[in-house]
């Protein structure tokens, strides 16, 4: 009596079979020398098995399609429905998508209340920025992680992973005092014994338990972000140099071994060789960057107390509109929808414009980036 095993073997091979009759017979028909012999009761069933599915497969796919559409457009769809919408309509039972009258005032509004032009010139300040240097850091220790064997590869590629798996909840309040209390390893005590007072427009400020040690405070300056992505800190860099790790990974190694013959060192091969070929990849990687930092709340809201970011205006919006919209008084969600739907608009509009010119070059470096397989 045949095991399980060699019984799964059995089903296999037939398949296999199967598949390479139905070929057979296709080529055979499409030359028209189609011999009766291969259309056998057993490759009749086959076929009609396959119709069946060919028929059914489109349906299914299209459900799954549509389900997954709705899920992810409703909201989109319905905050481009509210948005535009006069807050009176938004108690009329007959309207349910439609609008019967489009309104600019809660743009106006919500534009003014997140004061929105210094909101985005101090988020693409600190987004451009921050993503420059992920992508260029990243790529660089992704490049020595595909291409380099060290002693502590295997290590340091496992504190990458570790990056990717601990979230930053964990990290933050270490960070929190780190720069709360910035020492820099003894920088800031040399610099005052030079006679320097101040750092970033912070004053260097004596402990209160040691007076002969010194710190200086660096919340609210924006080098709490800038360092991070430097030095490649976080959930976002590790999984950046995964991206570029994957990518250089893939590249054939007779490029390399080719400008290493015409003279190019380890940092040119890089610059001439590998740069060029993984434009997609460094775009995909400059874009993830740019949606993580503009969407960042919680690290803002950290290290940042009076800044004025999109998505601590955003944050803080709600508050905003009791006070200076309603006077004070405590309103419920719906009766401000229209002006939270508007200020979502807003806030994701840039992101949304950019994807849209982008969006060709961005799936093309997902699709030939680590992302896709291993």
């Amino acid at each position: 009596m045949a095991t399980a095993k060699e019984e799964k073997q059995f089903e296999k091979e037939r398949a296999k079979a199967l598949k390479e009759r139905h070929k057979a017979y296709k080529a055979a028909k499409k030359a028209g020398t189609l011999d009766e012999r291969i259309v056998s009761p057993e490759h009749t069933a086959y076929l009609r098995r396959r119709a069946i599915i060919s028929k059914v497969w489109p349906i299914f796919r299209f459900l799954i399609l549509f389900g997954l559409c709705f899920v992810i457009l409703y909201p989109l769809i319905y905050m481009f429905s509210t948005a535009f919408r006069p807050n009176v309509q938004m108690t009329d039972p007959s309207i349910i998508w439609i609008p019967k009258s489009l309104t600019l005032s809660n743009m106006m509004d919500v534009l003014d209340i997140m004061k929105y032009p210094t909101a985005l010139l101090t988020t693409l300040k600190i987004n451009i920025v921050c993503s420059l240097l992920s992508v260029v850091v990243c790529a660089i220790t992704g490049y020595g992680l595909a291409r380099f064997n060290f002693k502590g590869k295997g290590l340091c590629f496992a504190i990458v992973i570790m990056q990717i798996i601990v979230p930053p909840q964990i990290t933050v309040i270490p960070l929190y005092l780190q720069w709360a209390f910035f020492r820099g390893f003894g920088l800031v005590e040399l610099l005052f014994k030079a006679g320097v007072t101040s750092i970033f427009g912070k004053n260097i400020t004596p402990f209160d338990d040691d007076p002969t040690r010194h710190f200086v405070s660096m919340i609210n300056v924006p080098i709490v972000m800038y360092a991070p992505a430097f030095f490649a800190n976080g959930i976002k860099s590790g999984l950046f140099i995964f991206i570029f790790r994957q990518f250089f990974r893939g590249l054939p190694i007779e490029l390399e071994d080719a400008a290493y013959l015409d003279g190019c060192g380890p940092f040119k091969t890089f610059i001439r060789i590998m740069v060029p070929n993984a434009a997609s990849s460094f775009l995909t990687v400059f874009l993830f960057s740019i949606v993580w930092y503009w969407n960042d709340f919680y690290i803002s809201s950290t290290f940042f107390n009076n800044n004025c970011t999109i998505a601590l205006s955003l944050q803080k919006l709600s508050d905003n509109l009791d006070q200076q919209l309603f006077n004070g008084a405590q309103v419920g969600t719906r009766k401000k929808i229209v002006w939270l739907e508007s200020g979502c608009l807003v806030s994701i509009a840039p992101i949304l414009l950019m994807y849209i010119f982008l969006q060709k070059y961005f799936t093309e470096g997902l699709a030939r980036s680590g992302l896709t397989g291993m």
